[in-house]
């Protein structure tokens, strides 16, 4: 029997916040960005991120993805599940594994946030 669990409440981080261009940053907003960049600022996370990105469907088993990057399941899990709670991957459990896919809408609003606006 086949079981999905779909987890939807992955609501990205950096939507609260201004471009860092236009108005100085609230305290609260400081810290949840740095929270969703510090979930970016690992080697690990970001090629797992890029392997989801540019899977099929942009989804990936956890199964396919211990092998290219070479760390046990255990961290492989523990860096999609950090991933996933800054809001950038949503996961899914299908039987024993678990599937996550890219929410693209989190990497566009890191990405305005960054730019100036001129």
């Amino acid at each position: 029997m086949l079981t999905t669990v779909e987890i939807t409440d992955v609501t990205p981080a950096v939507a609260c916040c201004a471009s860092l261009m236009k108005e100085p940053l609230r305290q609260t907003d400081a810290e949840q960005l740095a929270k969703t960049l510090k979930a970016l600022a690992d080697p690990a996370r970001l090629r797992l991120l890029s392997i989801v990105a540019s899977s099929e469907g942009q989804e990936a088993c956890v199964c396919d993805l211990i092998d290219p990057i070479g760390l046990s399941q255990p961290t492989v899990s523990h860096h999609l599940r950090v991933l996933a709670e800054a809001g950038f991957l949503s996961r899914s459990k299908r039987g024993t594994w678990a599937y996550y896919r890219l929410i693209p809408e989190a990497l566009e609003q890191v990405s305005r946030l960054l730019v100036s606006a001129r």
